[in-house]
């Protein structure tokens, strides 16, 4: 967290759009408020179908996301990952980004990458979105994707 430049939590209308939210179930506590929280984003820009699929870890989030960016105007990807003594955190985070990244662009969809990849479990609470916390990944990422996707809506109804 930079602790500057993020535009806010605010809405979007996102009124007839579909969203897709994978969700991955490692460190649960956590990425269940952040499903919480990414499907009361969405409903606050109006729209009235999410799709929400539970994967067990971040690194099967893409392939999940790439589905869903085949069925849905927009894609949100949450998980935690944390740094453990290992090289492990370097390989999960660049192979979800990697892949995030590439479903977005292969298929034209919105992709957010709500993944929290932090050091440590306070600096996870401290972005997901809990009662305490400074951010909330959860909202702010599904937000994000919709609003891309009402971009490419308005870019394609333009003659």
């Amino acid at each position: 967290m930079a602790g500057f430049g993020e535009p806010g939590s605010s809405t979007v209308d996102a009124s007839g759009l579909t969203v897709g939210v994978v969700a991955a179930r490692w460190h649960g506590e956590l990425t269940d408020h952040m499903l919480d929280r990414a499907v009361n984003a969405a409903k606050a820009c109006g729209v009235n179908d999410v799709l929400v699929v539970r994967v067990a870890g971040s690194v099967e989030l893409p392939v999940v996301a790439q589905a869903l960016a085949r069925r849905c105007d927009a894609v949100v990807a949450l998980g935690v990952v944390i740094k453990g003594a290992t090289a492990h955190f370097d390989y999960v985070c660049q192979s979800v980004t990697e892949g995030l990244t590439r479903v977005a662009l292969d298929t034209a969809t919105p992709v957010a990458h709500g993944v929290l990849t932090v050091n440590n479990l306070e600096q996870a609470r401290d972005r997901a979105g809990l009662a305490d916390s400074a951010e909330d990944k959860g909202w702010a990422a599904t937000t994000a994707a919709l609003e891309a996707a009402v971009a490419i809506r308005d870019i394609a109804s333009r003659p």
